[in-house]
């Protein structure tokens, strides 16, 4: 059985990506924290995490990023999620009762125009999107409404008063699906996400750079990492593709010569499409 650790709840924006990644019949874990998601895959407890790394809004995932480095896990798929977010009630809930409404802090901010159009109606931060519709279908939420997927309104037997509260539609998370064995030989065409750490001199960034560009390798997301107990010291976190996995495969390890650090997070099937 494929099982699928999240952070979150069913019906988180995770639990999505789980389904696009993996199929239709994958069974959720449920983890408070991205530490417990991490620490069920390393259990078996689940044969897979899914991980949210970046938004097309509100950039990276850090957190998510330093544990895929200091844990042994790898990489092998990846899903990207169009958040639709969309006001959740109890059933027979009237509207123009609705004074306070909660969700994600990150999922509030994305929907400043909903607020601004019911200016009687307070935000309330939440832990998670599904989690505050969960708990407000079970009765004891301090509040009248949540924000969250329509997935989660499905599952947990809410109404949905009103529908795409986001801002901006162009609003997708990308999300990377790790297990403890990596993948032997991915369906074309294929990505690769690696960190690496160079010498702190003149040009080093440009030689690294110049390596990928001599093998004709396409560098899709680029991004540095603090490294503690090091101040003023980085890593470079990479995605890559293309034009072939073998040629990938020759510029990572002529990276390896110019880095004084590099680990390949994953080789994996780069997904082209936006699930829904």
């Amino acid at each position: 059985m494929t099982t699928a650790a999240i952070q979150g709840v069913r019906g988180a924006f995770s639990h999505a990506a789980a389904i696009d990644a993996l199929g239709e019949g994958v069974e959720i874990v449920e983890c408070r924290s991205f530490e417990d998601l991490f620490a069920s895959v390393l259990s078996s407890r689940a044969s897979h995490g899914v991980v949210p790394v970046e938004n097309s809004l509100a950039g990276s995932v850090q957190r998510s990023m330093d544990l895929l480095l200091h844990h042994p896990l790898h990489v092998v798929a990846e899903a990207r999620v169009r958040v639709r977010l969309c006001l959740a009630t109890a059933p027979g809930t009237d509207p123009a009762t609705i004074r306070r409404v909660a969700s994600h802090p990150v999922a509030l901010q994305q929907c400043h125009r909903f607020f601004a159009r019911h200016a009687g109606r307070q935000a309330v931060a939440a832990f998670d999107t599904a989690g505050s519709i969960k708990e407000l279908m079970e009765g004891s939420a301090p509040y009248d409404a949540a924000i969250g997927s329509e997935l989660a309104a499905t599952l947990y037997g809410a109404t949905v008063v009103e529908r795409e509260l986001e801002d901006d539609p162009d609003n997708f998370t990308r999300f990377l699906v790790v297990a403890t064995e990596p993948l032997a030989s991915p369906e074309a065409p294929v990505k690769t996400s690696l960190v690496f750490r160079l010498r702190h001199e003149p040009g080093s960034l440009h030689a690294a750079l110049g390596v990928l560009a001599s093998h004709g390798v396409d560098l899709t997301r680029l991004e540095s990492r603090p490294i503690p107990g090091r101040p003023w010291e980085y890593r470079f976190y990479a995605d890559v593709r293309g034009p072939t996995p073998t040629l990938q495969a020759a510029a990572i390890d002529a990276l390896g010569g110019v880095a004084e650090e590099i680990r390949v997070l994953g080789r994996y099937r780069e997904r082209a499409s936006l699930a829904p």
